[in-house]
């Protein structure tokens, strides 16, 4: 349940500063999950914050030939989002989404304007894939299952051979709510009272 639809404590004061999370891994991974309750967390907390799903700020059509993930729009949205959360009062962003190497890495941190910490989400590929068919279960776009099953194991590789992650978690065993409680530990954000 998304953290804004459950009552939580009143912001406490705090004293970290300000920074953001990218929870990054192939598709499928669970990365928008872990995202969402990485948010209850903070929200259970009283920390306050804003949970980004990357790909709804670049969810247009048609992609430009030249930029096919729509990385331009992404960044561009990213900085006027970030820093109306950050008017709104908002500490900590945690994103969800792709970042392929250092270079993406850079530039989503630019356009936030905050420190970037980057957690890896992984696991094994027969889980992932399972995790995608269950995701596209009536999907209006049937197409888009066999993209996403084989860009899973592509973008894997990628990610493997680009290693710019701060901490990288295997996620086959775990549970959703233990894998956030695990990223969430990466922060440093709940520890400061």
């Amino acid at each position: 349940m998304p953290s804004t639809d459950r009552p939580h404590p009143r912001p406490r004061s705090y004293a970290p500063e300000p920074s953001a999370l990218l929870i990054t891994g192939t598709v499928g991974v669970g990365k928008t999950t872990a995202a969402e309750l990485v948010g209850d967390l903070l929200a259970d907390a009283g920390i306050p914050h804003a949970v980004l799903d990357l790909d709804g700020l670049c969810r247009a059509w048609p992609a430009p030939e030249d930029d096919p993930f729509q990385q331009r729009l992404l960044l561009a949205n990213l900085r006027a989002v970030a820093v109306n959360h950050r008017a709104a009062g908002a500490r900590h962003l945690v994103l969800a989404g792709v970042a392929e190497n250092a270079g993406e890495r850079n530039a989503l941190q630019e356009a936030l304007s905050l420190p970037l910490r980057v957690c890896r989400l992984t696991a094994a590929l027969d889980t992932v894939h399972t995790r995608l068919r269950h995701r596209h279960e009536g999907d209006h776009d049937p197409a888009s299952l066999p993209w996403h099953l084989d860009r899973a194991g592509q973008l894997d590789l990628v990610l493997d051979q680009a290693a710019f992650a701060d901490d990288t978690l295997d996620t086959t065993q775990l549970t959703p709510e233990a894998v956030a409680a695990t990223v969430a530990e990466t922060t440093g954000w709940l520890h400061h009272r």
